[in-house]
């Protein structure tokens, strides 16, 4: 039976629990669908997830800024691509393509209205019974809240980006 999983807050951790769920699924033989959303920049697990077997990763092709920085076209482009890539992962999930679904930062796309909170509704409630379902972000809805099995807070207490100190390779991405 697939649970439902919600890592949420401001602290850093959702992307490093959900790939650490990954690869422990991964080296049990199942097969993982990473939807990353806003996440258009190379990181570290990318790469060494795109060289492994039984892996999908849909990520858009803009989002290399914070939403902040993005004029009106640019967000409007990212919107778009996050309602195909929730699209996709929806047919990967009832299609039976994946054992774990991961839908990174899936909560603050729809949050801030990057992504349609009521598609993404849709696809948690639709979820069959056997894969897991992972998702990832700020400000999660209380209904998805309710629906979950496992929900973990992330709360930060102090983070370099703070202090004006930039994502470094290998810790952040």
């Amino acid at each position: 039976m697939g649970m439902i999983h919600v890592y949420h807050g401001d602290g850093k951790g959702k992307t490093t629990a959900a790939v650490g769920l990954a690869l422990r699924a991964l080296g049990n033989g199942y097969r993982v669908t990473l939807v990353q959303f806003f996440k258009g920049q190379a990181s570290g697990e990318i790469r060494l997830l795109q060289a492994m077997e039984g892996v999908t990763i849909l990520r858009p092709t803009s989002g290399a800024k914070f939403t902040w920085q993005m004029d009106a076209p640019e967000a409007a482009l990212l919107k778009a691509e996050h309602g195909a890539m929730l699209a996709q992962a929806d047919v990967a999930l009832q299609s039976g393509a994946c054992d774990l679904l991961i839908l990174d930062e899936a909560l603050g796309a729809a949050a801030y209205g990057f992504l349609e909170p009521d598609a993404l509704l849709r696809l948690v409630r639709g979820k069959p019974e056997a894969p897991e379902l992972v998702l990832t972000g700020r400000s999660p809805a209380p209904e998805i809240l309710a629906l979950a099995d496992y929900v973990t807070e992330m709360v930060k207490i102090k983070h370099p980006f703070d202090a004006a100190i930039p994502a470094r390779a290998g810790v952040e991405f």
